[in-house]
């Protein structure tokens, strides 16, 4: 099967650094059209008082963080005519397949922290969710293994 349009799901870890190579590699072999999404955790957009950011401010920063990392991303993958950004805010599995439906995706490509035990099953899995729900075909890029 001949994808023509891949979305690369991405964070600022080594996990969303390996997604991103592995999907631009692909891309750039079979000349498809690349978008990255990054999205931004409402989780992590908590106003912090104590160091005097507001809700607003973090939201600006995680914004930037997001649009820094994707930018690094093209970067150090160039060669590629066009990527497509998108920087959702909200609960990452959900807005990753968003994203997917809207561009019209033909396969998403994302890493995954590889959680086991206890942590997975309270945080759970971005990339098995998104596995388990998306209407399209998704590469999950294994994790390192470590000796």
């Amino acid at each position: 099967m001949n994808f023509s349009k891949i979305l690369i799901a991405v964070d600022d870890s080594a996990y969303g650094m390996k997604a991103a190579r592995i999907g631009f590699e692909l891309a750039h072999q079979i000349s498809a059209s690349i978008a990255i999404v990054f999205v931004i955790d409402a989780v992590k957009e908590l106003p912090n008082p104590d160091l005097g950011i507001n809700e607003g401010q973090q939201h600006a920063i995680l914004l930037q963080e997001a649009e820094n990392t994707i930018q690094q991303y093209i970067e150090l993958y160039d060669g590629v005519d066009k990527v497509f950004r998108f920087t959702p805010e909200g609960e990452p599995h959900k807005e990753i397949l968003n994203v997917a439906e809207q561009w019209k995706a033909e396969l998403i490509v994302m890493g995954t922290h590889g959680r086991t035990g206890l942590t997975r099953l309270l945080m759970g899995s971005v990339a098995d969710y998104v596995l388990k729900h998306a209407k399209i075909p998704v590469l999950i890029t294994p994790r390192e293994m470590t000796n």
